[in-house]
């Protein structure tokens, strides 16, 4: 078949079908329609536009049309099966090259025992290096450079807890030059050594305190490096809030420190629903992605609650809602990094790792609207 005549196969089915229906499985449409109007090229989806026939991507560089007009589908198949036809002009048929962003990612990983300019970067994908490091944080929430950093040092995590490998061959082999850059940086949050040895030597000192006068019974232990905050859990009892912290870093030093009693005082502050109580310093060690996502959570204002599927749409990164919630399960700091902000799709309080009526009263106390 020639391509006139599968062009004219397809016009002639859309005369012949009714062009409103759709498979939008899996689709947001509100996000879609978000990301059409942005020209998002990282949006998953095709739209096409009744008045016309024709099926896009969403990047695609033809007029807008009228939200009335636009059906969104999951895949080209379900677009061509619906009676559409492939736009001449974005060629959604074609492969799609990775997003400049993408593109960007893959080089930093390979040349990770290097630094990258971002006048190189900008060579990559056409770009100049403000609009590099621009679009690059907006992305991912870190600069290249930060992202560069955090893949060499999740790389020597992985080597230092496999084991069967020597500190210095696994600083060599995580990417960085030299073994005095992994004790300069300290990516662990540690010296590499103390990390292999489960964390042994790292010395975190905490303090406890009594949450009922929030109206959040039990208690609240905050746990500090140098560095901050590393640890803020909520127990029923204050000897559980400590066993919280010693199950949390098994082979560190842990010992009591009453000059935290200021910070504790603060996050009870925050809890009553006090909004000038000051910032505090915070040790957060996760992944690229876990440490992007708290950085979402912590700006979510007080009395919004989101969905997890929301906050997926907000990162750019609409398929990663069960990723998202992982990373909100696995949060090390309560309150501060409000992961008790995010529910259900339905609304409703799914779990939360101290518990739903604690995040049920957190909720409440600041002004949450509860479903």
């Amino acid at each position: 078949m020639t391509m006139t005549s599968k062009f004219n196969s397809a016009e002639a089915v859309i005369r012949n079908r009714p062009l409103g229906s759709t498979h939008t499985s899996h689709i947001d449409e509100d996000t879609a329609w978000k990301q059409l109007l942005d020209r998002d090229g990282r949006g998953e989806f095709f739209y096409a536009v009744t008045t016309t026939g024709v099926f896009c991507r969403p990047d695609c560089k033809s007029r807008t049309p009228l939200r009335t007009n636009v059906r969104f589908f999951a895949t080209q198949e379900q677009a061509r099966t619906a009676g559409y036809r492939a736009c001449m002009r974005c060629k959604p048929e074609a492969p799609r090259q990775a997003s400049p962003v993408a593109r960007m990612c893959a080089y930093l990983e390979r040349e990770i025992d290097r630094p990258v300019r971002l006048e190189t970067l900008g060579r990559l994908v056409g770009m100049s290096p403000f609009s590099v490091q621009r679009i690059f944080k907006k992305a991912m929430g870190v600069s290249p450079a930060e992202y560069q950093r955090a893949m060499r040092a999740h790389g020597l995590r992985s080597q230092l807890r496999e084991g069967g490998t020597d500190v210095t061959t696994a600083i060599y082999e995580a990417g960085y030059g030299s073994a005095s850059r992994a004790y300069e940086t300290q990516p662990l949050g540690m010296t590499p050594g103390r990390f292999l040895a489960g964390g042994r030597g790292e010395k975190i000192g905490f303090a406890t305190g009594e949450t009922t006068q929030t109206g959040v019974p039990g208690w609240v232990i905050v746990a500090a490096t140098q560095r901050g905050i590393c640890w803020l859990a909520l127990a029923d009892t204050c000897e559980a809030a400590e066993a919280s912290l010693r199950d949390e870093f098994p082979a560190a030093e842990i010992v009591a420190n009453p000059k935290l009693g200021d910070m504790v005082e603060t996050v009870l502050k925050r809890m009553q629903g006090e909004k000038q109580a000051v910032d505090l310093p915070l040790d957060l060690r996760g992944t690229a992605f876990q440490l992007r996502v708290w950085k979402v959570l912590q700006e979510i204002p007080e009395g919004v609650t989101k969905t997890y599927g929301q906050l997926a749409a907000e990162m750019g990164m609409p398929k990663s809602t069960r990723a998202v919630a992982r990373a909100c399960a696995t949060n090390r700091v309560s309150v501060l990094v409000p992961c008790h902000r995010v529910v259900g799709a339905s609304g409703s309080l799914t779990g939360y790792r101290w518990g739903v009526e604690r995040k049920r009263e957190l909720l409440k106390k600041e002004g949450a609207r509860l479903a």
